[in-house]
């Protein structure tokens, strides 16, 4: 969710560049207890991390020369972190993509490793492509979770657990889109029309959704934001809604707000994992993430989804 990841930062922005530190005010606290739960002490101040509409993120530096990171958020949900750590440590299990290692995750709080950012380059983009297409074949036990999930910080649930690919245009529709879309209208953030856009859309999922798709693992929440551009040339996944999905999820959403060298990605993620005909399917596969947005910062993005659900319509005929 283009919101909730920090820019200018490591692990938890889009790694353009360690630029808009600076020493935390009143950020002791923080500090002494992200050295307790790592087993050190601080070697300074917490440096701040500009960025990010929901969480906060800091540099950590201690005193056995280590330097984590740090990101916070004040009224976070008890397992809001953890989410996050188990969804890191289901990319991790796949051993396709690589992700910062979990140091500690608390109410409130979650440590992971520093990793030093650097320019996305073509290189990395063609790594992450095949790392993408590596994933997205693993297998995954089901749609949905079997635990705590939040895109941004919106739960998902995941009430019913179900594997049949014939099943998950219907189930898409009854556990993302319809509540995403009443939590949108519920906060003024989509007009009637087009919320009877995305009703009708739900209502012929099973012709728009596309061929059958076994549940994959996938990233979940993949804008460029939460790819990591690493100096080391070895791209790293941040803040995931990971989950047993669809495969085009993650990649209909990184076409939706871009990503530097999305072509070369594409490319390389074809090579590993052909994508036939996938060009008719992906305002459906959109649709998901953009009422997300419409729900949390209505604008234009209420539009938006009314309009990608019509489009997603007219494709089907």
């Amino acid at each position: 969710m283009t919101g909730d990841a920090p820019r200018d930062a490591a692990p938890g922005g889009n790694g353009n560049g360690p630029g808009g530190n600076g020493p935390r005010p009143g950020g002791g606290a923080l500090g002494e207890r992200v050295a307790r739960v790592c087993g050190g002490a601080l070697a300074g101040p917490p440096r701040r991390v500009t960025g990010g509409d929901i969480c906060e993120a800091h540099r950590v530096q201690l005193d056995d020369g280590r330097t984590v990171f740090a990101k916070t958020r004040a009224d976070a949900p008890d397992d809001f972190f953890t989410a996050e750590a188990t969804g890191l440590d289901l990319l991790r299990a796949t051993g396709a993509v690589a992700v910062p290692e979990v140091l500690a995750a608390l109410p409130g709080l979650l440590v992971l490793e520093w990793v030093e950012p650097g320019a996305p380059t073509p290189l990395q983009a063609e790594r992450l492509g095949r790392q993408l297409a590596a994933l997205h074949a693993t297998p995954a036990p089901h749609y949905g979770t079997s635990g705590p999930l939040y895109l941004g910080p919106v739960p998902l649930a995941t009430p019913e657990r179900v594997a049949d690919p014939a099943a998950w245009p219907a189930w898409h529709a009854a556990n993302r889109l319809l509540p995403l879309l009443r939590l949108a209208v519920d906060n003024g953030g989509i007009a009637p029309g087009d919320a009877r856009s995305v009703t009708e859309l739900c209502a012929r999922v099973e012709e728009l959704a596309g061929p059958p798709q076994p549940p994959a693992v996938i990233h979940g929440d993949l804008w460029s934001g939460n790819i990591l551009w690493t100096a080391r040339q070895r791209p790293r996944l941040i803040d995931p809604a990971a989950q047993g999905g669809h495969p085009e999820t993650d990649l209909a959403f990184l076409e939706l707000f871009g990503c530097p060298h999305l072509d070369r990605l594409i490319a390389a993620y074809r090579e590993v994992r052909p994508l036939p005909h996938r060009a008719a399917f992906v305002p459906f596969h959109q649709l998901h993430h953009i009422l997300v947005h419409a729900a949390l910062f209505g604008g234009s993005y209420g539009p938006q989804a009314g309009e990608t659900a019509r489009r997603a319509l007219r494709a089907a005929g």
